[in-house]
């Protein structure tokens, strides 16, 4: 039970979010209310309205629920969808899909909240079976968002781990056939993550992770992306600055 005072309704009410999200994510489970975890049952009749701009709300809110459980990324998603959005303008993309790509950014990290603590603070590296799990991410973030009748940003939450190789998942599908949206969030997702400090290493600068992205240009992102990106953010050759050492 809380410390804090509570009335009959508010004890009842959350333990009823904790048990939807309990059945949201696997079932056969226990747990605990936190101030952080979705209001799932409030979401769904959300998303059961005519209303957009209160389905459109309430995915927003499933991004606040994202940071406010990782005390170590601090405003992660909220970056990532700032980034990514400005990275759409300057590709050129019209202003509707440019807030489709805020809104995705914004979620794009959503299934990690079925996540294990244990595996997202992990400073050592990753064993096979906690790396699947995790891989496991973009599928159950996808879920959610579809629900709210937001798409086509809950498909680009499904595909923003694809690598531009055809090696990345969960579908491995492969150059143009990834979804615009989902490759932009991808480059937007590893930049916020290299220039900010984490449990297994600190953060690098600005020309460091782009040079990083370079490197992965062609590979893992969009080398289109990746250009449009260094040019936003005053970065003269991106193509020859050097490389990260390992």
């Amino acid at each position: 039970m809380p410390e804090e005072e509570l009335g009959r309704d508010e004890l009842v009410r959350r333990a009823d979010s904790a048990l939807y999200w309990a059945k949201e994510y696997g079932k056969n489970q226990v747990r605990v209310y936190r101030p952080d975890v979705i209001e799932i049952a409030e979401l769904k009749r959300l998303a059961a309205g005519p209303d957009r701009a209160a389905r459109f709300r309430a995915a927003a809110s499933l991004a606040r629920a994202v940071d406010a459980r990782d005390v170590y990324t601090g405003s992660h998603s909220e970056r990532v969808a700032d980034l990514a959005a400005r990275i759409a303008t300057r590709m050129g993309v019209d202003q509707e899909q440019v807030e489709l790509t805020r809104l995705a950014g914004s979620l794009h990290d959503l299934g990690k909240l079925a996540i294990p603590e244990e595996i997202l603070r992990k400073p050592e590296p990753l064993s096979e079976t906690e790396r699947l799990v995790l891989e496991r991410h973009p599928q159950i973030g996808f879920r959610m968002p579809e629900s709210l009748g937001v798409d086509p940003a809950a498909h680009w939450v499904l595909h923003h781990h694809e690598r531009w190789d055809g090696s990345g998942y969960p579908d491995g599908i492969i150059g143009d056939e990834i979804p615009l949206g989902a490759r932009i969030i991808f480059v937007a997702d590893a930049y916020d993550a290299m220039t900010s400090d984490r449990v297994y290493r600190g953060r690098l600068t600005g020309d460091q992770a782009i040079a990083e992205l370079a490197r992965c240009s062609g590979t893992q992102f969009d080398p289109e992306i990746v250009a449009a990106l260094a040019d936003m953010l005053g970065v003269g050759d991106w193509r020859v600055v050097a490389a990260v050492p390992a």
